[in-house]
């Protein structure tokens, strides 16, 4: 499953072959050939606004260690854009490609005589947010920089790489920010545009942000290959644990058949054990239905029940930490906080989506409070309450389409709660895969 590529293609004269890097030392790294690129020290672009102008962020103000970590953004500017010298470059991007101010990074970009941008590429949602889940903006031109967008919501392979090329960039940059989870689409837009820069010919740069959930571990199914889809393309666990530029290494040296010419722009002062509020960064929604980064902390867990009948909150203000269905009363909440499940507690709860399922009825459940993070495992929470609301509620079902299995990866949660098993022996039903993907997960992380 997890068979090594070839080593790929070198960056255009950017460097020196050097062994793989272990530790977010380096400026960038190129996984394919393993390059690594020591800090130049060019001019300091950064505009004093990005760390300074705090009252106009919606973080609070950052202290001096949170000053000292630094997105792959922040540092390629730092730098002086050198990585991008002499590059036509389009941007991957959404609301969420922000500086500590909350300055969009494209409008950042277009002002700076440093850096030649003269494209944009909008995933789903859209470049700057404007589309609901399963939408996108399609293509036009950005009113505020004059840019032209294009779509790649749902493109891949040729059809994606001849946006590419009618796009005349040289080089593609990424800078995303994701949720953590496998199913959480934005990593396959990544995934895709590394695979279509490949077939185009063109060099792919990805700017690195913090997992918001910790980079602790990776938890939960691993992804069967016959179950791919836009929300799960490769073998990855459903946790992943990993940041976006140590999945972009993975891609290339696991996945992609042809590796991309690749660049990582790595963060610096970033922890595996911390949380999203330990950046001292604004959190910008990635998607209209992840509001929060506590939103991000239940999200690979709970959005298993898009997989049922039941509501996972869409329509609420507390999306995925909102769960219920017509019929269902507090004998749920009580079947599962008597599991004494690590770090969470659920709350008897009524409400009435604006959207989405049960759009306008008063519907029952439970909402989740998570009150130790590092306890609390969300894969297992999840899978615990699929298992007791089937027991306590009459009405549950699965999706007619098995979306469960795309989410899940198999069929072996949806067969395994269908049959009576308990959270612990559905557990245990994937930790060998999981075992095998942690091993080779090790080979690309980046920070400690």
């Amino acid at each position: 499953m997890y068979q090594r590529k070839g080593t790929g293609i070198a960056a255009k004269g950017r460097g020196e072959l050097r062994d793989k890097p272990r530790t977010t030392d380096s400026f960038h790294t190129t996984c394919g050939s393993n390059t690594v690129h020591p800090m130049r020290l060019s001019r300091r672009a950064l505009l004093a606004a990005t760390t300074a102008a705090t009252a106009l962020s919606s973080a609070p103000p950052a202290s001096a260690a949170q000053r000292r970590r630094q997105t792959g953004f922040e540092r390629l500017v730092d730098d002086g854009y050198a990585l991008l010298d002499g590059d036509r470059v389009g941007i991957v991007t959404n609301p969420t490609g922000v500086t500590r101010d909350v300055r969009h990074i494209v409008d950042v970009m277009h002002a700076d005589n440093g850096v030649n941008l003269t494209a944009v590429f909008g995933p789903e949602h859209g470049f700057r947010g404007t589309a609901q889940a399963g939408g996108s903006e399609g293509r036009y031109d950005d009113p505020a920089t004059g840019l032209p967008v294009y779509d790649t919501y749902l493109k891949s392979g040729r059809p994606l790489a001849d946006i590419f090329t009618t796009s005349g960039v040289d080089t593609i940059v990424f800078d995303i920010q994701d949720a953590g989870a496998r199913f959480y689409t934005y990593i396959w837009t990544l995934y895709d545009c590394m695979e279509a820069a490949q077939l185009a010919g063109k060099r792919l740069v990805v700017l690195d942000r913090p997992n918001p959930v910790t980079g602790r571990s990776a938890e939960g199914p691993v992804l069967h290959k016959d179950f791919a889809t836009f929300v799960g393309r490769q073998p990855i666990s459903q946790a992943h644990g990993m940041t976006v530029a140590e999945l972009a290494r993975m891609f290339n040296g696991e996945f992609l058949t042809t590796p991309v010419e690749l660049d990582t722009v790595g963060m610096t002062e970033w922890k595996r054990s911390e949380f999203y509020d330990a950046s001292g960064l604004p959190w910008v929604p990635p998607s209209p239905n992840m509001p929060t980064p506590d939103t991000a902390l239940v999200y690979s867990g709970t959005c298993l029940f898009e997989g049922t009948n039941l509501s996972e909150g869409r329509g609420t203000t507390r999306p995925f930490e909102l769960l219920g269905a017509e019929g269902i009363d507090g004998r749920w909440a009580a079947e599962v906080n008597q599991l004494g499940l690590p770090g969470v507690g659920f709350r008897e709860a009524y409400f009435a989506p604006v959207f989405s399922k049960f759009q306008g009825k008063t519907i029952g459940g439970v909402q989740i409070h998570v009150h130790d993070r590092a306890a609390y495992d969300p894969v297992r929470t999840g899978i615990a309450l699929l298992v007791t609301a089937k027991k306590v509620w009459s009405g549950f079902a699965w999706r007619s389409d098995n979306w469960i299995d795309k989410l899940t990866g198999s069929t072996r949660v949806r067969t395994a709660i269908d049959a009576g098993a308990g959270t612990d022996e559905v557990v245990a039903g994937w930790q060998k895969e999981l075992a095998a993907f942690r091993k080779v997960r090790r080979e690309y992380l980046l920070y400690r």
